[in-house]
């Protein structure tokens, strides 16, 4: 939803970090600091962590803390133009709406929600109360995958027909030491396991170089770990322009994203910060042969807060708010990915049966959608018992 309604923001746009954990501490706080970010402002941080509250005192001295989101939104409401949600997903629905009653713009960290009802919500509350509401989806925003959009956007290697997104952890993301370190491996401050964690970047990449939407899926997932959550996920998706196909684990023995575009006339292949691309040559007689060029492009994968693609993403929600664009893209596929994320875990629970995908209809509220999200929370519960 755009508004097209002349509006300038505000030279700088003030904000309030709800949840001041990893991401928060070694992402979001330093890149709004970076040169470049000056158009941006923390003015408050909220943490229920005693010792998280003095490590935001620490770094924002000019910053005033609070024990509850509650309080900050009730103190600061005229004081900031936006909330930045960095807390376990959890929480990200509840924080998100009442920032949108009270006015105030929403930056939410990954995945927008834990259920497709939930993400439907803050979007129809986004679009009542014409604020912003956008998701950080700072993969996106790496250099290299800045130049696989270059590449497919000059149309190199031909329309792209197959995807594949491999991501390789050794282990879940830990958090901060002062605050349920393992919490991704609670489901009821997770909402799942890798799946969760890492799907919407690799669902939000599939829906840019397939340059579709998918409408079915199929998935599996497996716990080996005493833990309530997967720690291994594989899935296929079906466009109407291809197929992608994804692999996600915390149990592999490196930490590593692998990624494939194949078009018509060639392929792009990313391994973390090196690109290869493969363009046909046409040979006599029908052969065809291929042209690799092979270049590295500092994006800092080992990096896992990915400090330096947030300023890029700060800029585009930015932009947003200034075109007045309650409900764009952005969060549009979010909900989509927070769809994606309950479907699957659905089929995974029917022996990774086909099911299918409603899309950007569902954020019309359609029967499908909710109760395929009903099925997915009943396998959870399931899960979890046994």
């Amino acid at each position: 939803m755009t508004d097209r309604s002349p509006k300038t923001p505000p030279r700088v746009l003030r904000g309030a970090v709800i949840g001041y954990g990893f991401i928060a501490e070694r992402g979001h706080v330093p890149a709004y600091a970076l040169p470049g970010a000056t158009k941006f402002e923390i003015v408050a941080v909220a943490d229920t962590c005693a010792a998280r509250r003095d490590k935001a005192r620490a770094a924002l001295p000019d910053a005033r803390i609070y024990e509850s989101y509650e309080h900050l939104m009730e103190v600061e409401r005229d004081r900031i133009d936006f909330v930045d949600v960095a807390t376990p997903p959890c929480d990200h629905a509840r924080i998100a709406r009442q920032a949108l009653s009270r006015g105030l713009h929403v930056l939410c960290e990954k995945p927008l929600a834990t259920t497709g009802e939930e993400a439907r919500a803050m979007v129809a509350q986004a679009r009542e109360m014409r604020r912003v509401l956008f998701p950080c989806h700072n993969y996106k925003h790496a250099p290299v995958i800045k130049a696989v959009r270059q590449i497919l956007d000059a149309r190199l290697i031909g329309p792209v027909r197959l995807v594949t997104l491999q991501t390789f952890r050794n282990t879940h993301a830990k958090g901060v030491t002062e605050w349920r370190s393992d919490w991704r491996r609670e489901r009821r401050l997770s909402g799942g396991g890798i799946a969760m964690d890492h799907g919407s970047h690799t669902f939000y990449l599939a829906f840019e170089w397939l340059r579709a939407y998918p409408t079915a899926i199929t998935a599996r997932a497996a716990t080996l770990g005493p833990f309530d959550t997967e720690d291994d996920f594989t899935c296929s998706l079906k466009f109407p322009t291809g197929v992608a196909s994804a692999h996600l684990s915390w149990n592999a023995g490196v930490r590593k994203v692998l990624y494939t575009v194949h078009g018509e006339r060639g392929a792009v292949r990313v391994e973390d910060d090196a690109i290869e691309v493969a363009t046909q040559v046409p040979g006599q007689e029908g052969a065809v042969s291929w042209k690799f060029e092979r270049q590295d492009i500092p994006s800092d994968w080992m990096d896992s807060s990915h400090v330096s693609w947030f300023n890029s993403l700060f800029d585009d929600f930015r932009g947003a708010i200034a075109r007045r664009e309650f409900v764009g893209k952005e969060a549009q596929e979010a909900f989509l990915c927070v769809q994606l994320i309950s479907t699957a875990y659905a089929s995974a629970g029917q022996d990774s049966r086909e099911l299918p995908l409603e899309g950007l209809a569902a954020l019309e509220g359609d029967e499908v959608s909710d109760r395929l999200a009903r099925r997915a929370r009943a396998v959870a519960v399931t899960e979890a018992k046994t």
